[in-house]
């Protein structure tokens, strides 16, 4: 899942200030889930925004709506239909979704609300804890689904390293080393020979460090 953050009330308003009519638009997928950008946080936002110590001069008019995903072009093109006078759209989706609208309404300005700031997980209510980094070369298969590239403060291919100290790393030491993690689920599940092979240096090309990555859909033709 993709987590975000609201960006601070004040930057928010700085970014949109001048326009005279603003449209919040939340959206329905990750960040709602996190409690970052759904509906409520749009009507929430809005609310706040509404107030003229944000501004300068007359603060915007606000119209709020909330679409599932803002990350699919085919539904925002379907079933959001743009407020007639709207001259910009505070966004609380993340990146890609901010993106998406931008390229759907271009030359509309998209302004974000949110900071993206990892792909994670909710590993206690209320608490989400980054998984993965996207790295296009997942090594799960052998590390007993414990990413060493994102929980190894490292990024380790082949651990532990010298400096993890009763269990725990040593860059914090309230941190689990995650390759002792991963040799005891690994030894729990009678598979400890995969700590025996010597993994070769990534090719981080595949983490889009050649651009921008793309992923197409194959066996279906798509009018």
């Amino acid at each position: 899942m993709i987590v975000g953050d609201l960006k601070p009330i004040a930057e928010i308003a700085a970014s949109i200030e001048g326009f005279r009519q603003v449209l919040v638009l939340g959206c329905g997928g990750c960040v709602t889930v996190c409690r970052a950008g759904g509906d409520a946080e749009a009507h929430d936002l809005a609310r706040d925004l509404s107030h003229p110590m944000h501004f300068e001069g007359p603060p915007p008019g606000f119209i709020v709506l909330t679409i599932e995903r803002q990350c699919e072009n085919d539904l925002l093109k379907e079933y959001l239909e743009i407020p007639e006078g709207t001259d910009a759209i505070l966004s609380l989706a993340c990146g890609v979704g901010v993106q998406m609208v931008a390229d759907v309404f271009d030359p509309l300005p998209v302004i974000p609300a949110l900071s993206t700031t990892f792909m994670g997980g909710a590993d206690e209510p209320g608490v989400w804890r980054e998984k993965c980094k996207g790295c296009g070369d997942c090594m799960l298969t052998v590390t007993a689904s414990i990413c060493p590239i994102t929980l190894c403060a490292k990024s380790l291919q082949n651990g532990p390293c010298g400096g993890a100290r009763d269990g725990h790393c040593e860059i914090d030491p309230e941190i689990p080393c995650a390759w002792l993690r991963i040799y005891d689920r690994l030894k729990a599940q009678g598979r400890l020979h995969l700590m025996d092979e010597i993994r070769e240096p990534r090719d981080w090309r595949k983490a889009g460090y050649e651009g921008r990555r793309e992923r197409r859909r194959t066996g279906v033709e798509l009018k």
